[in-house]
């Protein structure tokens, strides 16, 4: 596949958490997903549910604990025999064959929390990416601010599902791209 590596293919990420503090939450779910410029989708890369022990489970706040329970994850990471490590690896061999180190910035919405959980938990993938962000919430909050009416047309189904997120993410900067950035 090496006729697929470009400088310019982009890397889209999602993780779900335990929660959002780096000192006491874990990952509990990651996916990734490569475009080329223009937010086509070349391939899906492999959906992990990492395994974490029950006591780090049963620390969830309610509103992770309910959204997460909702969704199946909770289940999934139970169930699953997937480390943080080989999460990483094997996400890490993917991505190897789309786009070269330091290349992409990392892709997704509010990807600097992400970034903070890849960099305790997973810092050669973290270390993969270019040191800038394509973060899609920044012009959600430009357009909330500058032109309210184009963010409150645009509806995504948030279902905090790593792979459906990026998606979302996708289909967010498309709008955005189409509706409020002059190009």
């Amino acid at each position: 596949m090496q006729q697929q590596v470009k400088s310019d293919n982009l890397i889209w990420i999602d993780l779900e958490m335990t929660g959002l503090d780096t000192s006491r939450d874990y990952i509990i779910e990651i996916a990734t997903l490569v475009t080329d410029v223009d937010l086509n989708v070349l391939a899906q890369g492999p959906i992990f549910a990492i395994r974490q022990p029950d006591e780090i489970l049963e620390r969830m706040d309610k509103w992770n604990t309910r959204q997460h329970k909702a969704s199946g994850l909770v289940e999934r990471v139970k169930l699953s025999q997937i480390s943080e490590k080989e999460a990483e690896s094997e996400t890490l061999l993917f991505i190897k064959e789309y786009v070269k180190p330091k290349k992409s910035p990392m892709c997704g919405n509010s990807v600097c929390q992400d970034r903070r959980f890849l960099s305790r938990f997973m810092p050669e993938l973290e270390q993969y990416f270019h040191y800038r962000n394509l973060d899609v919430s920044t012009l959600k909050e430009l357009a909330l601010r500058w032109k309210p009416e184009i963010a409150a047309n645009f509806k995504k189904d948030s279902q905090h599902i790593a792979l459906q997120d990026i998606l979302d993410s996708i289909a967010e900067l498309r709008y955005y791209r189409q509706h409020f950035l002059t190009l």
